[in-house]
């Protein structure tokens, strides 16, 4: 056999081959397929129901917006103890990354609490299509409760405000941590904490943070 008639015959044969392997990957894929039980909505569902739990885990533009504000955050502390007390300053960074596709977002925080050491916070974030409120919930090194938030956004988008509800050391009784974070720029925000105070029973600012980013694109509503 000449070497024409030798490469006509190989390039044949591997024609052949690979057509031979793409009906046994479609035959393959079909009774993979023919194995799975067809879909049934459950008994007295409708379409629409169904559809209501497809759009409930579909993220949307709430979503967006908490992501935007991912990245690494550098902040500048200011906090009060208590009601008329002189303030204590320190430092932190907040890193900020989508999870879960897009639905959420995790906050690692990590400074200097003065007095009390060094400070490590957890928190993840979400807008809960259901309910239509952002919802969150907090952990850190200084505790052993979860806090649980929910809350708002205003309608410029600048201004999240949340409520976190906790069990006080001090009163043993439930309360609540309000946390409003406000755009500032398209790489500042503030983020401003108040609490009531256990003995009084007043209302303070605890906590007041200058947020600028570092690292990650300008967020939304900047």
């Amino acid at each position: 056999m000449n070497k024409k008639l030798l490469v006509t015959a190989s390039i044949a044969i591997a024609c052949v081959v690979a057509v031979v392997a793409s009906i046994a990957i479609a035959e393959t894929a079909n009774s993979q397929a023919g194995s799975q039980p067809e879909f049934q909505l459950p008994p007295g569902w409708t379409a629409e129901d169904m559809q209501a739990c497809m759009l409930a885990g579909t993220p949307g533009e709430e979503h967006k917006q908490l992501a935007a504000a991912a990245g690494t955050w550098h902040g500048k502390n200011t906090m009060w103890m208590a009601p008329d007390t002189e303030p204590m300053t320190s430092e932190c960074t907040a890193k900020i990354t989508p999870i879960m596709d897009g639905r959420f977002t995790k906050t690692e925080w990590s400074g200097d609490m003065p007095g009390m050491g060094p400070y490590n916070g957890f928190g993840i974030t979400g807008f809960d299509n259901v309910s239509q409120k952002y919802v969150a919930n907090w952990i850190d090194n200084h505790g052993t409760g979860l806090m649980r938030a929910e809350g708002e956004r205003s309608a410029n988008g600048k201004v999240l405000t949340l409520e976190y509800t906790h069990n006080c050391p001090i009163t043993k009784k439930p309360a609540v941590m309000r946390w409003i974070e406000t755009v500032t720029g398209p790489n500042t925000k503030t983020i401003e904490m108040f609490a009531t105070d256990p003995k009084s029973g007043k209302e303070y600012k605890m906590m007041r943070v200058e947020f600028t980013k570092k690292e990650g694109g300008a967020q939304v509503g900047g």
